[in-house]
């Protein structure tokens, strides 16, 4: 007995270890391509999953998240027999397993031969200045011809990217002359530009400054004549006051004599006398009325005598 509990123990520890090696467990965004004796039995998904021992076994295990695949410059010649390199950026995702399995031998050589003869193709019918310049209408027609033509083998192709177009040294070089010219061209413009708008600021400056000036000097002449009017009224306001107060002086005087009782003569005198400050020196003529003139020629006697005596 003792052979034989042994014997069972060894098979029943072969069979636990053939049951947990059957034990499969699919991690997410993973699928796994199951044969039974070399036939394409299922795809396993997400989850657990048990296995026949010997006669299941998992062909491939297949990664469904995006990928990326970064392939070296290809060589290719432009519609103007310009030799440019290009690499692509191609990013996939894996949608059918099985068709990935099974459709072609080695996709992503596959891949990278479609994308070689893709790229050529529509290269050939641009010129270089258009393969320059058109990065996006390249990147859709290679999308575009890729897509359609990996979906036999489960792929699809979301994107398609030129990483780098290189021109041979001689283009490079009169690109970067050409370059260089521009630059400076756009300095030179830049500068003229800047030196003209110093002049139209300087200008608007100098007008500015004479608004200015000529507006302080209407100012100032406007200041001076009212200034001067002003002078000119207080003056005759002076003036008109002063002959004002004489004649009221004059008045007063009159009608202080008046109301003393003067006689006739002593008016006659008062007149010679206003008659007198009329003429204030100045003039050459003076005419009195006929009544005033013996008065006045017996004032001169009297004033001749009185020079004499002294």
């Amino acid at each position: 007995m003792g052979p034989l509990l042994c014997l069972a123990f060894v098979l029943f520890v072969i069979a636990i270890c053939l049951f947990f090696t059957c034990i499969k467990i699919v991690p997410q965004a993973q699928a796994y391509v199951v044969e039974r004796l070399g036939a394409y039995q299922g795809t396993w998904s997400v989850g657990f999953h048990l296995k026949w021992p010997i006669v299941d076994r998992i062909a491939r295990r297949v990664n469904l998240k995006e990928q990326v695949a970064d392939f070296p410059p290809q060589p290719v010649i432009t519609k103007d027999n310009a030799s440019v390199r290009i690499d692509t950026v191609v990013f996939y995702q894996i949608t059918d397993p099985k068709l990935f399995t099974y459709g072609v031998e080695n996709p992503m050589m596959a891949i990278e031969n479609l994308t070689a003869t893709t790229l050529r193709n529509i290269i050939g019918d641009l010129e270089l200045d258009q393969t320059l310049t058109s990065r996006e209408i390249i990147n859709t027609k290679m999308r575009a011809a890729l897509d359609i033509a990996t979906d036999p083998w489960g792929i699809k192709v979301n994107r398609v990217e030129l990483k780098n177009i290189i021109p041979p040294a001689e283009i490079q070089n009169a690109m970067e002359k050409q370059m260089k010219a521009e630059r400076e061209r756009r300095e030179a413009v830049t500068r003229a530009e800047g030196e003209k708008k110093a002049r139209i600021l300087e200008a608007e400056g100098e007008k500015e400054s004479a608004i200015l000036r000529a507006e302080a000097e209407k100012q100032s002449a406007i200041l001076r004549a009212e200034a001067q009017k002003e002078r000119m009224i207080r003056e005759a306001e002076g003036e008109a006051e002063a002959i004002l107060k004489v004649q009221q002086a004059n008045a007063d005087g009159l009608k202080m004599l008046k109301e003393a009782g003067a006689d006739e003569a002593v008016l006659k005198i008062k007149s010679l006398e206003a008659f007198e400050k009329v003429a204030d020196g100045k003039a050459n003529t003076i005419l009195l009325p006929a009544e005033l003139q013996g008065i006045a020629s017996l004032g001169a006697a009297i004033k001749a005598v009185s020079g004499k005596s002294e």
